[in-house]
This record gives structure tokens, sequence and C-alpha cells, in this order.
């Protein structure tokens, strides 16, 4: 996906190694004002160590990263970031409202500590020291400091890590409440519903590749891989190891309930009949952003999938 306009963030054939391993291998990516983009890919695929290099904290190998048209190690060009990173280390002694007070006072007109605190459903918390706070909690607050000092552009690498679901959903509010302004979020994710649930764009990486950049509709479009469910027939569970090996099946998930998961759930079907098996409760399911991610990374040559300089 190639973007003409200006852009918060760029990387122009970027590569990074580190010793004998590549990170990143000659990617090129422009972040919009305006987009939500969720950044999947397997550990150790590179996406952290992309979004280090844009909040300015690794200098890339070779290639150029810009942050609002400028350096991302130059404190000016940070100024409008907002960051959160997957091991945080937030001061035990200090109480929450003096984090948030503290975090406040390096931006030029950042956001109220109630209206910080009340975003992310932690106001009770104010008066705890950070030390005392459960993970969960520790998470969310450091999501919630990303956000004080009213940045355009916003990196969030495994925000919902530790988060109870009820906590998971207050943030995912409180993140397209944020975007609404206009800002660009970037969030990685193994949650590959909260991808689902948030994204607009869709990068996938894997072995430091993009491997698409698209609209969430048109990666699931492009993979168009289906789920089959059925049950085996008593007599027939011995064949179970043999389903992979049916027409369009990609991958098979056993148990009470049988998952194919398959680029073409007709042919599968018709297979499973031609070749005898007896089953029953046979349903049809579109394809989860689970299922188009694991048909991306594994089943899916690169060059198909591949968009704009992203090669």
């Amino acid at each position: 996906m190639t973007h003409r306009l200006n852009p918060v963030a760029s990387l122009q054939h970027v590569t990074r190694t580190f010793a004998e391993v590549t990170a990143l291998k000659d990617i090129s990516l422009d972040l919009m004002s305006g987009e939500l983009i969720g950044m999947l890919g397997p550990n150790g695929a590179g996406k952290s160590t992309l979004l280090q290099l844009i909040s300015g904290l690794r200098r890339p190998t070779s290639g150029k990263v810009e942050l609002f048209g400028q350096d991302p190690r130059l404190p000016g060009a940070r100024l409008q970031l907002g960051t959160t990173p997957q091991e945080t280390g937030l001061p035990a002694t200090l109480k929450v409202r003096e984090v948030v007070d503290f975090v406040a006072g390096h931006y030029p007109d950042p956001m109220t500590r109630d209206e910080v605190l009340s975003r992310f459903g932690i106001s009770a918390l104010q008066h705890r020291q950070v030390g005392g706070l459960s993970g969960g909690q520790k998470r969310r607050l450091a999501v919630a400091l990303s956000l004080v000092g009213r940045p355009r552009l916003v990196l969030l690498d495994e925000p919902t890590t530790g988060l109870d679901i009820d906590a998971r959903h207050i943030l995912w509010d409180a993140v397209r409440e944020y975007h609404a302004s206009g800002a660009c979020v970037v969030v990685t994710s193994h949650y590959l519903e909260e991808i689902q649930a948030l994204a607009e764009r869709v990068v996938v990486i894997d072995s430091g590749r993009v491997l698409a950049d698209e609209g969430l509709s048109t990666v699931l479009q492009k993979v168009d891989v289906r789920q089959v469910r059925l049950r085996l027939d008593p007599a027939d569970q011995g064949v179970s190891a043999s389903l992979e090996c049916l027409d369009g099946v990609l991958s098979v998930e056993p148990g009470e309930v049988h998952t194919l998961v398959t680029r073409d759930a007709d042919a599968t079907v018709r297979a499973l009949v031609r070749a005898g098996v007896r089953f029953s409760g046979i349903e049809v399911h579109g394809a989860s952003l689970e299922e188009a991610f694991l048909t991306l990374t594994r089943h899916t040559p690169v060059p198909n999938l591949t968009m704009g300089d992203d090669r």
C-alpha cells in the first residue's frame, strides 16, 4: 500500500540486523494521520523492532526512517509521539496521579489528569502507589500515559497483555475514541480478535518482511479461506489424519468437532463424500482473521501478497 500524502512516519527500504540475525528486510511503509493500523506477525517477526525504529530507540542498519519529517532520535520529533512498549518500568513508589502529572509536565498541551484516568477507567487508583497495582492495572496506566501529551502518532505494542476481557474492551473503546480525534494509532497484538475489532488497515509481517498491507476486509478477501466443521462417525475416527489430503484443505484441527481450514469449501465437501467419510453436523463458516493470518504466513506465496514497495 503506497501513500502519496505527508506521512506522520515513514520507513524507506529499511533493513535492521543484529549480529547474524536480520530482523527487518528492506521494509517500506508510510503511516498516515487518521489511520488505525493493526500489525500482525508471530514472535520474532520484527514488529517490535519496527516500532523501536519509528520511536528512535534504534537506528536502521540501512534505509531511512522519518518521524514527522525528522530523524526520530531528535527530541522535537518525538514530542508528538505516544508509545507503550511491551515492557514498561514505572516507578514503584510514586502514586498513580504523581506519575500522570510527571509525564504531563513534558508536553505543552497535555490532557488533564482526570481526563487521562477516566478514559481508561482507573480514576479510583490515582492515590495508589504504582508498586501496589496489579499487572493489568499497570498495563492500563502505561497505555493511558501514552496519550497524555495528545500525540498525533500512538504506537501500542501488545497493549492488552495481562488484561481481562472487560479491561480489554475499556482499552479498545479508549483507543477508538482517541483515534477519532484524527491521530494515527498502530497496535500490535497476539489477540487476533483485537486487530479484527480495531484495525482499518492491517500490516502482516513475518521473517522481517511485509507480507500484506491492506484494509482489513481486503486482507480477508485475498486469502478467502473457510472453516468446515464436522463430526466424524465413531467408525471413521481413524481417517482423521488423512483429512489434510482432501482437496482445498490447508490445515485440520481435530477434536470432538473437527475443523478444516480450506480454500474451497465446496471441493472439500465433495472430496469427503467421494472418500466415503461418514460425518454429521457439517457447518461452513467464513474466515476469521486468525485463519487469514495463518494462510498469509504459511500457505500463500509472498509475491502475490506484497503491496507497493514492500518487496
